[in-house]
């Protein structure tokens, strides 16, 4: 076999291999060594359990991991295409198994090449022999359309899917052909094994054999089933195997895997996501950079960068996990598509690829952040800070609705699976090279090997927790280094060369490059600075992360309703926030405490919280003056920091008078209340400044300071340096700028039973208060959600459950109106829970069902006599005993409501 030639869409730049790059401590590192633990002592017999099973072999008593990687039913045989007996008449069960047992061998030939250990290439080694002996097995059957077959079922599945079966008879059996051939591909290449080369190449026969002898447009037709037709990365391994044997019909039969018409629209720029399952479309693009890079087609490369930035920033939560239900939402929709199964990480971990490709391409450090808060946040986060020896411990969702909780564990899932993966190569995307050029990309503790100048460099940091990184030179060479710059630190990141201070320019691509001959015991050292930030979700402002550098914390709370928090009196000018208390890990600021979103923790949690600054505030000064809203939810504060925050004070300062005057304008503020702003604003220490300021308001501006030197004349608003010292602070507030008395101030006030989960049990009731009536209240009137206002006459009681948004607006007697809002959370009925059992022989396969449409399902529990009570919403088996057994089963819901306790009897064991 020949590889391929040098290929047209080479690479602009080349990530380091894993066994050049090993890992320090630090964040990345306690995930990685939990999961080494894991791959050192999971044997690898039960992952071929299901192999062996399925091909008559023995399974040396092993069993399976289970969950999705299970033995199929006890009736049911590795049925061909011909000899299947059809749906309804054929006992199948877990039908994605193999699958599972792809991502493990990847775990332990990526763990080889991570540590050096030789254990996980000599476990490496006996998986691809026992594949191997299944393989040939199943051959000698004479059974199956090709002796490169390989599956842990018949290949009835495949010919199903050609018959356009659907998800439930089936279940994406290319999916789980390209974890296999991908765990293979993966232990050629990370242990060298030739073995591993020829099973996945007799396997790249089959499958090129199978799908190109399939009509195109039936083709089209099964890949677009939901599920049925995923075929994961197919068009990736085919290709990756095309390059290491340089076999045409690998690439003829990876340009089979391909959705024609919505590669096609993602090359015109359309938006083709909505609606779409990501996991089943995200593989693909890794496969067609894959292509790109073979072929030349710069189609492949346009529709994934095209792709990209549809799905970022605007289908991304704050920790970079994508979709709800594991299906994208309308472009631009992130608070509006906040459910209760947000981010999948199997998308997260192929959407890491795509970064990781993309860099390659473009060098644009856009990729790199992506990677950053996508790597450090949600997949290290997705890893309990725990150590086992049977689970890879990562959750399957990673969701950001209020007070969810990780739900680790998956074994046999496919999150499960691509968690093994995660956590053992964590610093396959830190370091990357072109000729003579270095870059580094992630701030991950390491130590990189470089062969091209026979030498190394050490990477030393604590980031995440600060923002000082140094790397310590061990060769001579003249290089260009290239150290990323995250987005928020751009402005003000320090760069030193031995200890001295560097002038720096942060490039249009997001890098500072230092380009010099370097010599062993140089250092460069990066000083980050690590503000703490609300940054607003893309489609609704006043909904908000709060970001320390790189890492989303996340709110520690037993609520399951959104958490109001109220910043104003603690922005600094960039707006980001002071007051903070840290222990260890642990943020305390805004009334709450907060963990980093990658501890691998198990507290209720809040990854968003919403702004609601009742009164205008500036750290310092506090003016007395309320936050009116109105008819559009405009308010002054929340124009004044919509953007994040000022590089100047007399920035700062322009825009307080641009909103006050506005204010005033529209009857949010009285002219005494504008005043009071404007003076509170020039008091205000939010610049940390030491010149104390004072503020004189003024109907015009005077043409000369008051005995003062005039320093700097701005739009509305004049800085004089007093003769007494400090500043003096002069705005012009127009005479048509406020009337003589303050607009109204209402709130909304609910009477009911509120959980601590935040949720009302029983219907409430709700009451429009008066706090203050300024020259006097005209009128009052409420509205629920978008619906028609009517006047206010007495208490409004809510009528039913969901999630209600009241409205209130109050009109004074000269017209003014001004409006507030109020999100009310009422569930008063636990969820519907039932039973479904199957038999399976001497065992039964339990299934809780479980239906809550208001707050959502938050547990389902379960236990026998001789159990305790249990938490589990996946289906699970149970062995038949002698006598029947009695399953007792309850479910809760996220306000806190319990249904009664339910039960179902299993039978008694038959002969």
């Amino acid at each position: 076999m020949t590889a391929t030639p040098a290929i047209p869409g080479a690479v602009k730049a080349r990530p380091f291999a894993l066994s050049d790059v090993a890992l320090r401590d630090g964040v990345h590192s306690r995930a990685q060594d939990q999961m080494l633990h894991l791959a050192r002592v999971y044997p690898v017999d039960r992952v071929l359990a299901v192999f062996r099973a399925n091909a008559g072999l023995d399974t040396l008593g092993a069993l399976p991991p289970g969950n999705w990687e299970d033995f199929g039913h006890l009736e049911e045989e590795p049925w061909s295409g011909s000899d299947y007996p059809g749906a309804g008449v054929a006992q199948t069960a877990s039908l994605l198994r193999g699958h599972y047992a792809g991502h493990f061998l990847s775990m332990l030939a990526m763990a080889h090449a991570a540590t050096g250990e030789e254990i996980f290439r000599e476990k490496s080694d006996l998986m691809v022999a026992g594949l191997a002996e299944v393989q040939e097995a199943l051959a000698a059957t004479g059974r199956f359309s090709h002796p490169g077959f390989l599956a842990a079922y018949g290949e009835w599945q495949f010919t199903r899917l050609e018959d356009l079966a659907p998800y439930g008879e089936i279940w994406a059996p290319w999916y789980t052909c390209h974890k296999i051939m991908a765990g293979l591909l993966d232990a050629h290449q990370h242990t060298g094994s030739k073995q591993a080369l020829d099973v996945v190449t007799r396997m790249g026969h089959w499958a090129a054999r199978s799908i190109l002898a399939v009509d195109p447009t039936r083709r089209q037709r099964m890949w677009s089933l939901y599920i049925a037709g995923e075929y994961g990365g197919m068009n990736e391994s085919l290709t990756v195997l095309h390059r290491i044997t340089g076999e045409q019909t690998f690439l003829d039969a990876a340009a089979a895997f391909e959705m024609d018409d919505w590669l096609a629209g993602a090359v015109a720029g359309h938006d083709v996501l909505d609606g779409m399952h990501a996991n089943q479309h995200l593989p693909m693009l890794v496969g067609h950079l894959a292509q790109y890079e073979v072929t030349g087609d710069r189609r492949y490369l346009d529709a994934v960068l095209n792709l990209w930035d549809q799905i970022v920033p605007g289908r991304t939560f704050a920790h970079g996990g994508t979709g709800e239900g594991e299906l994208w939402g309308p472009a631009g929709a992130v608070a509006r598509f906040i459910g209760r199964r947000n981010a999948e990480s199997c998308a997260t971990y192929n959407l890491l690829k795509i970064a990781r490709g993309l860099f390659t391409h473009t060098l644009d450090a856009k990729y790199a952040d992506y990677a950053e808060r996508a790597s450090l946040n949600h997949m290290v986060g997705s890893r309990a800070d725990v150590v086992s020896d049977t689970s890879p411990e990562v959750v399957y969702m990673y969701p950001v609705d209020p007070g969810a909780v990780r739900e680790y564990d998956n074994v046999g899932t496919c999150c499960g699976g691509t968690g093994l993966e995660t956590h053992v190569k964590h610093q396959e995307s830190v370091w990357f090279s072109a000729p003579g050029e270095l870059y580094v990309l992630q701030y991950v503790p390491s130590v990189l090997t470089w062969a091209d100048v026979d030498g190394d460099v050490v990477l030393e940091t604590r980031y995440p927790r600060d923002g000082h990184i140094t790397l310590t030179i061990g060769f001579t060479a003249t290089i260009a280094l290239h150290l990323r710059i995250p987005p928020w630190a751009r402005d003000r990141a320090v760069v030193l060369l031995n200890g001295l201070s560097r002038r720096s320019t942060v490039d249009d691509k997001g890098f500072v490059t230092i380009h010099r001959e370097f010599h062993a015991g140089d250092t460069v050292s990066l000083i980050l600075p690590m503000p703490l930030r609300l940054v607003p979700t893309p489609d609704d402002a006043s909904l908000v992360s709060l970001e320390h550098g790189p890492t989303l914390l996340l709110a520690r709370d037993d609520a399951t309703t959104t958490l109001s928090v109220a910043p104003a009196g603690s922005r600094l000018l960039d707006g980001s926030i002071t007051g903070v208390t840290v222990e260890d890990d642990l943020v305390t600021v805004l009334g709450h405490t907060f963990e980093p979103a990658w501890s691998g923790g198990d507290h209720r949690y809040h990854a968003y919280l919403r702004l609601d600054d009742a009164d205008i505030r500036f750290l310092g000064s506090d003016p007395g003056v309320p936050n009116r809203r109105d008819q559009d939810g405009w308010s002054f504060l929340g124009a004044l920091w919509g953007d994040g925050g000022y590089p100047t004070v007399e920035e700062f300062f322009l825009a307080v008078h641009r909103h006050v005057v506005r204010a005033a304008r529209n009857g949010l503020l009285s002219r005494a209340e504008a005043e009071a702003v404007l003076l509170a604003a020039s008091e205000s220490t939010l610049d940390g400044s030491d010149v104390r300021r004072k503020g004189l308001v003024q109907r015009t501006l005077p043409p000369g300071g008051p005995g003062a030197t005039e320093r700097r004349a701005l739009p509305g608003v004049t800085i004089w340096e007093s003769p007494e010292g400090g500043d003096l602070v002069i705005w012009e507030l127009p005479p048509d700028a406020g009337a003589e008395s303050a607009a109204p101030v209402i709130r909304i006030d609910v009477t009911g039973s509120r959980a601590s989960s935040g949720w009302y049990t029983s219907l409430p009731s709700c009451t429009i208060t008066v706090v203050s009536a300024g020259a006097g209240v005209a009128s009052l009137e409420i509205s629920l959600a978008d619906g028609e206002w009517r006047a206010v006459d007495g208490p409004v009681a809510l009528g039913a459950d969901g999630r209600h948004l009241l409205r209130a607006r109050a009109t004074d007697v000269s017209g003014r109106t001004v409006h507030t809002a109020r999100e009310i959370d009422v569930d008063t009925v636990p969820p519907t829970v039932s039973a479904r059992v199957r038999s399976l022989g001497r065992s039964v396969e339990v299934t809780l069902d479980a239906t809550d449409e208001v707050s959502g399902v938050d547990r389902i529990q379960w236990r026998t006599a001789e159990t305790f009570w249990g938490v589990f919403q996946e289906p699970f088996t149970r062995a038949l005993h002698a006598e029947p057994q009695t399953l007792e089963f309850t479910a809760t819901d996220r306000a806190g409501n319990t249904t009664p306790v339910q039960t179902v009897t299993l039978p008694a064991l038959t002969d």
